[in-house]
């Protein structure tokens, strides 16, 4: 199905959300959320090299060999990985730190693999980068709800700022250890994914019961028309009738 520019972002962010519809991607996803900062740095990496990575393979894609294209993806990749890492090297030192491992292991995230595998190998560029673009944004999304509850009820922080005075209101609330760790963001992963899932479901039987309310509509619609002709049809007979 071919979609638009805008089409396809949205097709990322919502049908396709790699973190809640795919289900890829899910290391960063469980090891990066403690922090607001951590995911939405994250996400933003890996969203970085998402785009340019299926822009560079779409341009290349009746260049390259099907035998060897697997190598060819990891090299693009890996070369726009090294390209972030060194700039979150540079730049955001103590980000970099707190990603640590996981920023060079973007190069073998399921995530961008898949996407250079089954669309910006076989699509235009523009429609990569927009398919590359609604893939990081739902990337983002997915990681900013999950790091903000962790942080949330972890340590009583939303992006490293201290909500309020734990010792005084210690009585009303207490930081849940468990959602620092990762069976917390296992337990999280799951209870979003049933909210995502039922609310997909829901839509989708509101477009059926609507469907089938237009074909009712239309068939009642049909049936009174054929009733009206019925009669029209049954009084001219009458009439000629009497007219004999």
């Amino acid at each position: 199905m071919q979609r638009g520019f805008f089409g396809q972002i949205v097709n990322g962010i919502w049908k396709e959300n790699p973190t809640f519809v795919l289900v890829v991607g899910l290391c960063p996803t469980l090891a990066c959320t403690t922090t607001l900062q951590n995911g939405v740095g994250m996400a933003l990496a890996a969203s970085f090299v998402l785009i340019f990575s299926n822009l560079l393979i779409s341009l290349l894609r009746k260049a390259t060999p099907s035998e060897v294209r697997m190598p060819i993806f990891i090299a693009v990749i890996a070369t726009f990985t090294t390209v972030i890492d060194n700039f979150l090297a540079g730049y955001f030192r103590e980000l970099h730190s707190a990603l640590s491992i996981f920023i060079p292991l973007i190069v073998v995230n399921c995530i961008i693999m898949a996407r250079a595998e089954m669309f910006a190998s076989k699509n235009p560029p523009l429609a990569s980068v927009a398919d590359g673009i609604g893939i990081g944004l739902g990337f983002l999304l997915a990681l900013t709800i999950i790091s903000s509850i962790r942080e949330v009820t972890g340590a009583c922080k939303l992006w490293n700022l201290q909500l309020f005075n734990l010792k005084a209101n210690e009585h009303i609330f207490k930081p849940i250890l468990f959602m620092s760790l990762p069976p917390g963001a296992f337990l999280l992963i799951a209870l979003l994914l049933g909210v995502f899932q039922w609310g997909r479901i829901r839509k989708a039987k509101k477009k059926t019961l609507c469907l089938a309310c237009e074909k009712t509509a239309f068939v009642q619609a049909l049936f009174e028309e054929k009733m009206a002709n019925a009669k029209e049809k049954r009084a001219k007979e009458t009439a000629g009738e009497e007219g004999e």
